[in-house]
């Protein structure tokens, strides 16, 4: 509701009071200068009267005004407003004028609708997230139960090796995906002030490749740095999840043999960070849920992760004021590119 609309219903209400005033104060002198003989008595008491009867009219014209134009919307709102407290996040009320043209009702209808329409998107959400927690977690903890009974009875040392590899892979998988769970919760659900540094990008880079060696050793890709000196004023920290997560994923969907590249240079005034890798790709459709939580586009590597990672990257670029993007081709590979200030 604009401020000219305000003034004007604000303005009527006042008008109204006063016109009351000033036709019951008319009426009564009205009827006092027709009467002839002003000293009778009757005269004091056809005055009484007289108020009486226009206030019990204007009474009941207002009584009428409030159930109409009050008590009407404020027991639509109260039944809303119950509604939503029960947990029925479906509810949505329609205002009674059109937009421009809001009363304080009207407003308070249109706040509610969104309340509701907000509650409903995190009670989805809120399910989406425990249904995928319940079904990550139960795939490692089946794991470890299998292999466990089967160890029991194994007496064949290379075989217990193995299923004492299975267990421990599956032990590691679900301890990732519980602290994914809290540093994502942390990072969503908490006003984090983000302590800012003097940070070196390719010093941070070259170390976060260095703790990914024996996995590129392991899968035989070639690794091409390119790291030009980038300093910025960023959180260390927050970046280490961010570089971790991609590198990660890099050598996870790249195929052996396969190569990646790590780029960091200057850009008209901005640091920019590419992580290319020449593995799967991702098609258009997967591209645009990437970024959400337990997605997980490329199912034949699912069993070796919880689809947290770009989420927890995703939170942490718009945390530090960062830019994160995605260019990919099924089958030539992905490159993700940070833009820091």
């Amino acid at each position: 509701m604009n401020k000219k609309h305000r003034f004007f219903g604000q303005f009527f209400g006042y008008l109204m009071f006063f016109l009351t005033v000033t036709f019951t104060v008319s009426a009564t002198f009205l009827t006092y200068s027709l009467v002839k003989d002003k000293s009778n008595k009757i005269i004091s008491l056809a005055m009484i009267i007289t108020i009486l009867i226009v206030a019990t009219l204007l009474t009941l014209a207002d009584v009428i005004r409030r159930k109409i134009m009050i008590d009407k919307p404020l027991k639509e709102i109260i039944k809303a407003t119950e509604k939503i407290a029960s947990g029925d996040f479906s509810v949505r009320l329609t205002p009674k004028h059109e937009y421009g043209k809001y009363d304080e009702f009207d407003l308070i209808k249109k706040n509610l609708n969104a309340m509701a329409a907000e509650l409903e998107k995190s009670e989805v959400l809120k399910t989406d997230f425990i249904s995928n927690v319940s079904h990550e977690i139960k795939t490692p903890v089946a794991v470890i139960k299998s292999y466990s009974s089967i160890l029991e009875k194994e007496s064949d040392p290379e075989k217990r090796r193995a299923y004492a590899k299975q267990i421990s892979q599956a032990s590691t998988r679900l301890s990732d995906l519980v602290s994914n769970i809290l540093r994502l919760n942390k990072l969503e659900n908490q006003q984090l002030l983000v302590e800012k540094k003097i940070v070196r990008l390719d010093e941070m880079l070259e170390n976060a490749v260095l703790t990914f060696e024996s996995a590129i050793e392991e899968k035989g890709l070639e690794l091409e740095c390119d790291f030009g000196e980038v300093i910025v004023h960023s959180s260390k920290s927050y970046l280490e999840i961010v570089w971790n997560n991609l590198l990660s994923n890099a050598i996870k969907f790249t195929e052996p043999g396969g190569k990646i590249q790590v780029c960091c240079k200057w850009v008209d005034g901005s640091a920019v960070v590419q992580i290319s890798d020449t593995g799967c790709g991702i098609n258009a459709e997967t591209g645009k849920h990437i970024f959400d939580k337990f997605y997980q586009g490329e199912t034949s590597h699912a069993g070796e992760g919880n689809g947290l990672g770009l989420a927890l990257v995703k939170r942490v670029i718009d945390l530090i004021g960062a830019e994160i993007s995605v260019k990919s081709e099924l089958g030539k590979g992905t490159t993700f590119m940070v833009i820091l200030q």
